[in-house]
């Protein structure tokens, strides 16, 4: 089997803020990479995910069958690692241990395949829903901290039909590609994405949660007394593994630090992404502030469209989605932007979840949501615009 990167030195990168938000939908090529090793190039002809564990009968399903032999469903599911953000956790608070992601960790894309729930009832089940957990394994490729990646989540969720767990084999009406898991991986919207298990080979119901490394030892949100690898030892197996992440919104653009001429009419455009807290979905409000949180105003959503947010049918569709939201800030308040201004935003999702300002922080950098944030600009009037930065697009 062909390899891509090591282990030492696995695919780990994220797209330009504006690139990332240009979209509702995010391109394959444009999402986010997340590895804890090589990539495998799998025969997709040859290849069998095998169910086993405690299960009335055992399978190996080929990816034929499950196009075939299932129904297909369709999810508009956000996908964020849970160490999104994790740079200004890092630089705005105090120092962390993991990835410096910056706000990019984050992909929203359309996922199809056969619903979990309706692979597991036909193979039958041998022990109770409210006590089961289903482990999602991949023996595809080495990893860094184990012999195989694994995750899990508890068995009821994965037979509620409503909460759209997916075999996923499709991404974006395309087969999925080997960075994002080819030739399955399962989706599970409203979890982080750590649970999402790419190149899925085996699933396992068991009386337990997973024992992986992945799951026991890494992504959990450690109290703040935790600042070492040595005292984190401690707390691993007295914290509960991360499933749903916090409410979210980041500021794309502009970026901090940059120049930007203001529009003709003296206003500058700012623009970025929200998501909602696990279930809770979808964003139903974005506002901004440039006063340090004194003020804040609603900035427009414009995906989805605000008319089908407020419709029962949308609510469900873009429940797991994020939200692009842009707000024109006016003249008057673009004039008292200087150096040392901050423009934040919050989200507010409709089971009522906002962010609230905290800041939050933790040994991994992990779930972090406090405002999004962009500092340190400069923005000139079109008269006063020197050569080169005329070229810039807002």
């Amino acid at each position: 089997m062909l390899l891509e990167y090591s282990v030492e030195k696995p695919l780990n990168r994220e797209p330009p803020m504006r690139e990332l938000v240009e979209s509702f939908i995010t391109t394959a090529d444009t999402a986010y990479d997340r590895n804890h090793g090589p990539l495998p190039h799998i025969d997709a002809t040859t290849f069998r995910l095998h169910i086993d564990g405690n299960v009335a009968r055992s399978a190996q399903l080929s990816i034929e069958s499950l196009r075939k032999d299932y129904q297909q469903h369709t999810v508009i599911a956000a996908l964020q690692c849970a160490g999104n953000r994790r740079h200004t956790m890092r630089t705005k608070v105090k120092e962390v241990d993991g990835i410096d992601w910056n706000d990019g960790a984050v992909c929203n894309c359309t996922w199809r395949g056969p619903l979990l729930a309706d692979v597991l009832v036909r193979l039958g089940l041998t022990i109770k829903t409210d006590v089961g957990h289903v482990h999602f394994n991949c023996s595809q490729t080495d990893v860094q901290d184990d012999s195989y990646y694994g995750s899990s989540i508890p068995l009821e969720r994965c037979l509620d039909k409503t909460k759209k767990i997916i075999l996923a084999l499709d991404m974006n009406d395309e087969p999925l590609n080997v960075n994002h898991g080819f030739p399955i991986r399962v989706v599970m919207p409203g979890i982080a994405g750590a649970r999402w298990t790419k190149w899925l080979d085996r699933i396992l119901v068991k009386k337990c949660e997973s024992n992986n490394f992945y799951m026991q030892r890494d992504y959990k949100i450690l109290p703040p007394c935790v600042t070492s690898k040595a005292q984190a030892l401690e707390y691993w197996p007295k914290i509960p593994a991360i499933q749903g992440l916090p409410i979210n919104s980041v500021v794309a653009y502009p970026e901090p630090g940059t120049a930007h001429v203001a529009g003709e009419n003296g206003e500058l455009e700012v623009c970025g992404y929200a998501l909602p807290q696990a279930d809770d979905g979808p964003v139903v409000k974005v506002e901004v502030s440039s006063d340090k949180g004194a003020t804040w105003d609603e900035a427009e959503i414009v995906y989805p469209a605000k008319e089908e947010l407020a419709t029962p049918e949308g609510q469900e569709m873009y429940k797991w989605g994020w939200v692009i939201w842009k707000y024109k800030m006016p003249k008057p308040q673009v004039s008292k932007i200087t150096r040392d201004t901050k423009i934040w935003s919050r989200a507010k999702d409709l089971g009522g979840n906002m962010q609230d300002g905290t800041v939050p922080w933790n040994f991994r950098g992990v779930a972090y949501n406090a405002y999004g944030e962009t500092e340190n600009l400069k923005v000139m009037g079109v008269e006063r615009m020197p050569n080169g930065i005329g070229g810039l697009k807002l």
